[in-house]
């Protein structure tokens, strides 16, 4: 039970957990096209260790995954169509499953690494194509025979009732034994059922029912199966009885000739039983053994199954997770919720600014006043006009649309859709709208990445958004670029302020190498939130921020409004000389517009004009010294409230960090960019 703010809330934990040493290893295995890989691909971490089975050129891959408290090792295994006369390359793959990073007794001779540098599955996941399930299931008969937990992932059940196939996965449960979850891997469906599955089947040490061979079979395999019943057998293999049997009466290779090298006394007494038993059935024994679990496949099938209309049970439901999910139209649906929140940035958000803080501004334009206390008084006002000016037009109507995205599921088939994409620059998908939420304000949507993401993933996020431009950042590059640049050169710093977050996603990734584990991301049932959850949630998220943020805007304006007071003009435009004038090439007036920015960005543009004396900035300014200032301001040092806000959410010291980064980006690439502009201009001169 975790006690917060007044409130209990009951959090209910399985027990025993599995974390820190005694994590849970968990093995995807299929047969080829079954879905395996888009899987792993779903939970994966943003960094994933490949390796090849020893002796083999077949790959697994592998990674860390968080399934609610529970932490897990994942291991993808090359795709096998069945466990008995494998070869080579697909035997290594079986070994893996029985005995992970240490061979049995009768392997212990051997020379070479084992299959795979850590510890046998706890538990094994077979994914299978749900239109093809009968030739799944055979498979399915013979991994129950190896003795782990076993969860059968019903893959692909949208295609299969495409084709009229509906499976009753309830009835294959209790035909199988384990627990069978339905699932669609490449659109999130069954997902987390299916890992939480997964650590419970270890959890409640459920394993498969004992698959019977038809009696004939174990009637004419009674010798063979009492010669096998031998202790020092047993021992030496390390593998279920049943199992073993299996092996031996399909003659299979590699148990056979192991049997050979160590028990060459009981190898021709084995030989001769199995072909006794061969002598009273119809065909070749590894055959009717093939044939029988053929038909124990499709005597599963049978009862599971029936055919029906292809589009039973579709409404709107399906239809808003083909939009929300599907791999191609996916997309576009998170771009229409992506387009949702910038209207709500450019419009509803501008709007609420021009009738609150705008007014605001206007009404105490007029006080000037030129006393010390008038001034600490005024700045005072200022500060508490810019938390208005933050917390009504941004943060609230922000964080109450993150909020109400959440509730109503949308915002978690967002984060799944476009999660491969943000892996490219180390980051889960969860952090997706809360970067589209720092186009309106960096405060909230840093607050909204703390919501979603920790440990690494949240201090990378928090500090990429700051990046994003904001809407009083992209307010002064509309008026300003748009004016002199055109079109091509607003677009133009948009475009770079994307490639700079995707170059430092990367570069950070190796500043913080620690990877966290893959996310098993729940797409929940749509949901109209009701108002109570929305304000409850809202006001949870944004209370602690005001706290903070409110005493570091109104200091921060004192401060730089006693600095003007005090005649400090001059003194802050000298020392900003060398950003100002020598790297930049700008007039040396604009060294207060760029300290006055920290304040509030929109105040850097009334600020533009008051020290160039005129609106008309191109008569001051030339294209290249707009473009280089518009890109310095817009990557350099996020204003105060943001700063105050990372300091919660990632604690002092990233906190200074994302200020020492900013003002370096700012310099790096607005000089790098000048450099190359003045090359232009003097190629055309």
């Amino acid at each position: 039970m975790k006690k917060q703010a007044g409130q209990q809330f009951d959090l209910p934990i399985s027990s025993p957990l599995f974390r820190g040493q005694q994590h849970l290893r968990i093995a995807l295995v299929g047969m080829p096209n079954s879905g395996k890989s888009t899987l792993f691909q779903a939970v994966s971490a943003t960094s994933i260790h490949t390796g090849e089975l020893a002796g083999t050129n077949h790959t697994y891959d592998e990674c860390p995954i968080q399934i609610g408290f529970d932490e897990a090792r994942l291991v993808s295994l090359p795709s096998i169509q069945s466990l008995t006369n494998l070869p080579h390359q697909d035997m290594v793959t079986l070994q893996y499953l029985l005995w992970g990073d240490q061979l049995p007794p009768v392997s212990a001779h051997e020379k070479g690494e084992p299959p795979a540098p850590f510890a046998p599955p706890d538990v094994i996941i077979q994914v299978v194509d749900a239109t093809a399930l009968e030739r799944h299931l055979e498979l399915t008969i013979e991994l129950s025979q190896i003795g782990k937990p076993m969860v059968l992932a019903l893959n692909m059940m949208d295609e299969a009732r495409r084709k009229g196939i509906h499976i009753n996965s309830k009835t294959l449960s209790e035909q199988l034994g384990i627990p069978v979850v339905p699932m669609v891997a490449l659109m999130g469906h069954g997902i987390s059922d299916l890992f939480t599955a997964a650590a419970n089947a270890v959890r409640e040490g459920e394993y498969p029912n004992p698959q019977r061979s038809s009696e004939h079979i174990v009637k004419a395999l009674q010798p063979l199966s009492k010669a096998l019943h031998d202790p020092e057998l047993q021992k030496a293999f390390c593998v279920p009885y049943s199992f073993l049997l299996i092996q031996v009466a399909a003659n299979d290779h590699y148990f056979m000739n192991e049997m050979g090298q160590h028990f060459p006394e009981k190898l021709e007494s084995l030989i001769r039983l199995r072909a006794e038993a061969e002598q009273t059935l119809p065909r070749v024994l590894e055959e009717e053994l093939h044939a029988d679990r053929h038909h124990r496949a499709d005597t599963i099938f049978e009862k599971v199954t029936r055919l029906g209309p292809s589009y039973e049970g579709r409404g709107w439901r399906y239809w808003l997770d083909e939009l929300f999910l599907h791999p191609q139209w996916g997309l576009l649906g998170s771009l229409g919720v992506f387009a949702l929140v910038l209207f709500v940035v450019f419009e509803g958000s501008v709007y609420l600014d021009s009738i609150t803080a705008a007014k605001l501004i206007d009404l105490v334009s007029a006080w000037q006043p030129d006393t010390t206390g008038g001034v600490v008084a005024r700045a005072v006002v200022d500060g508490l006009i810019g938390l208005v000016g933050i917390v009504i037009p941004y943060m609230i109507p922000l964080v109450l649309l993150l909020v109400w995205l959440e509730e109503a599921g949308i915002m978690q088939r967002v984060a799944f859709v476009v999660d491969r994409g943000f892996h490219k620059i180390g980051l889960h998908g969860g952090v997706a709208l809360p970067f589209l939420l720092g186009m309106g304000c960096n405060v909230p949507a840093i607050s909204g990445a703390a919501a979603v993401a920790s440990g690494r993933d949240r201090i990378v996020a928090s500090l990429l958004i700051t990046f994003v431009p904001c809407s009083a950042r992209s307010a002064i590059i509309l008026a300003i670029g748009g004016k002199y640049l055109g079109g091509i050169g607003v677009f133009a710093v948009f475009m770079l302020t994307m490639v700079v977050i995707a170059v430092l996603g990367r570069l950070l990734t190796r500043r913080y190498p620690e990877t966290g584990p893959g996310q098993v991301i729940e797409i929940p049932n749509y949901a109209m939130p009701g108002l109570q959850v929305l304000i409850s949630k809202t006001w949870m998220r944004t209370s602690d921020i005001l706290t903070i943020v409110t005493p570091l805007l109104v200091g921060g304006s004192i401060v730089l409004a006693l600095l003007s007071h005090v005649g400090a003009d001059d003194i802050i435009n000298t020392l900003f000389i060398p950003v100002t004038s020598w790297w930049l090439g700008l007039p040396v007036v604009l060294g207060v517009p760029i300290l006055f920015g920290v304040l509030r960005k929109e105040l850097s543009l009334l600020m533009i004009y008051q020290a160039l004396g005129s609106f008309e900035i191109g008569t001051y300014l030339d294209w290249v010294q707009i473009m280089t200032f518009l890109i310095f301001l817009t990557f350099y040092v996020p204003c105060i409230s943001t700063f105050a806000v990372m300091l919660k959410t990632i604690g002092r010291r990233e906190a200074f960090f994302s200020i020492v980064l900013s003002v370096g980006v700012a310099l790096v690439v607005s000089g790098v960019v000048r450099l190359l502009l003045e090359g232009v201009r003097w190629i055309q001169v």
